[in-house]
């Protein structure tokens, strides 16, 4: 892939205004009769680059979406609550309301990308987890002002490079989560670049069904059992040996009474398995512990709820214990190292959800491919 375009060479930024789109979907909750950020990971983030800009005498005004108003005017989906953060964090910043306010922002509409950039010297695109959606805040500016990454967009795309392209072996890759469609093509270019793939999660019941195994009630989609088991068929593909769950009537989510039970490689009807169990968290580690580097996307089971998150853990621990290169990716995996204390002892934790597994996926999002086919991209 051709280099992405930096903001370094243009110059003096004295005076000028820059236009910088940022990801702050931050989750938010009500506080004393308020929404207010609870989480301001993303904000923190990019404080190193507002302040480089500010530093360097240029006005700074910041756009993102948050949440799906749909292209509607939603009081619940107002950045507000992003903005006071902001403002506390940085307060010469400005940030625009919701882009998805406006419906020219999903439809890639030029005449909204164009309105976005009125009055702007220069256009940074600071939202890696933004970048794989073809949105007119994404698209249009880098085709009218010129146009540049931004240093957590270059270095999330430099680490998923590095381990795609030259990692250090042996590469394990751990997928999780719960549907088997959502994560099926990044298990295929991941049997194919790594020497071993974990699967755990509710995805991993369709693979179980594929050696004959008895599910349950637990998670399963007929429709990709034929490209599952062509997948084991290759022999990198690890699974759970066994696994804890309840009966199918019990609640989950936020724990409760319901007593978990454990089973061995199948699990009896009534039931569901929610979470991997102890042979399979032996093996997982194991391997893990072997390998040089690790990308981790999605968890083992249902780890919100704290009966449930041992298998999460275990493999979070491990993760972060191990000597490997360790890229975490996508908003559970995220989560749950944070969760669990560990974001420091990880070498790399993206921002990027699904961004990052259609990169991997695919090798290119279409927000990199306009920044480097901007007609102001000069070497």
């Amino acid at each position: 892939m051709a280099s992405l375009p930096q903001f370094e060479r243009w110059g003096s930024l004295a005076g000028k205004r820059v236009l910088v789109r940022v990801d702050f979907n931050t989750p938010v909750a009500e506080v004393n009769g308020r929404l207010e950020v609870t989480d301001d990971f993303r904000i923190r983030a990019t404080l190193p680059l507002f302040e480089q800009l500010l530093d360097a005498g240029a006005t700074v005004v910041a756009c993102t979406h948050f949440g799906r108003p749909e292209g509607r005017v939603v009081e619940k989906y107002s950045v507000a609550p992003v903005r006071r953060r902001l403002e506390e964090l940085c307060p010469a910043v400005e940030l625009l309301e919701n882009l998805r306010f406006h419906p020219g922002e999903e439809a890639n509409d030029p005449a909204f990308g164009a309105s976005l950039v009125e009055g702007f010297d220069y256009y940074i695109n600071e939202a890696f987890s933004a970048s794989h959606r073809a949105h007119a805040s994404i698209m249009i500016p880098p085709t009218l002002i010129p146009s540049a990454a931004g240093p957590n967009l270059q270095r999330e795309v430099a680490t998923l490079s590095s381990i795609l392209e030259s990692p250090a072996r042996p590469f394990v890759a751990i997928v999780g989560g719960a549907k088997v469609k959502d994560k099926l093509g990044i298990v295929k270019v991941l049997a194919q670049k790594a020497d071993q793939v974990i699967v755990g999660g509710g995805m991993a019941y369709t693979f179980e069904a594929t050696q004959g195994r008895h599910i349950g009630s637990s998670l399963f989609d007929p429709s990709y059992l034929e490209v599952c088991a062509e997948l084991m068929e290759g022999g990198k593909i690890v699974i759970p040996s066994d696994a804890r769950g309840l009966r199918d009537d019990a609640p989950f989510g936020s724990g409760g009474p319901d007593e978990v039970l454990e089973w061995g490689q199948d699990i009896p009807d009534g039931f569901q398995g929610l979470d991997i169990g102890p042979a399979s968290v032996a093996s997982f580690v194991s391997i893990i512990m072997g390998a040089g580097t690790i990308l981790w996307n999605g968890p083992m089971g249902v780890f919100e709820d704290p009966r449930l998150s041992a298998g999460t853990e275990a493999v979070a621990r491990a993760v972060a214990a191990s000597d490997a290169v360790s890229i975490i990716g996508g908003g559970d995996s995220v989560s749950a190292i944070q969760g669990f204390g560990l974001e420091d002892a990880v070498s790399f934790v993206s921002t990027g959800g699904g961004a990052s597994l259609e990169f991997v996926e695919l090798g290119d999002l279409p927000g990199l491919a306009a920044l480097r086919e901007s007609p102001w991209n000069r070497s």
